[in-house]
């Protein structure tokens, strides 16, 4: 189990890998061996997702969700495939962290009656300015 918060984790089965070969720092060892990797994550069906986090979860995964519901994420920073595959769970782990925030409810708030005069005060003066600049009557 890949524990995510107290009351969430996934099951390791969950998630599956698949190494392809990187670009980048490797040298003549990058065209030979496959050492990024490449995790997906059924967001869709998973059953240890509560429905709430599921959907915010799909909401933050932006290009990263196919489709069919499966988080793709794509590792391929490091030299090794174990640097690799951490490197992708851990990002997939605060992913689901992040989608297991609920979003902070927003109290409505109603402005000071000094910031509400000053705000007035400032709009009389620019319109002030701004009638100055109108037609002038011709000088004789």
């Amino acid at each position: 189990m890949i524990s995510i918060t107290h009351f969430i984790a996934i099951d390791e089965d969950e998630v599956a890998e698949s190494f392809i070969q990187a670009t980048g720092p490797g040298g003549q060892n990058v065209n030979k061996v496959a050492t990024a990797v490449q995790i997906r994550f059924d967001a869709r069906n998973s059953p240890n997702l509560p429905e709430d986090v599921r959907e915010r979860l799909m909401a933050l995964a932006g290009q990263r969700l196919t489709r069919d519901g499966v988080i793709v994420i794509t590792a391929r920073n490091f030299r090794t495939q174990e640097r690799n595959r951490a490197d992708a769970l851990q990002r997939l782990v605060d992913l689901i962290r992040e989608a297991a925030k609920r979003p902070a409810i927003r109290r409505p708030t109603k402005p000071t009656k000094a910031s509400t005069r000053r705000r007035l005060e400032e709009k009389s003066r620019r319109s002030g300015i701004k009638a100055m600049r109108g037609n002038r009557p011709p000088v004789d």
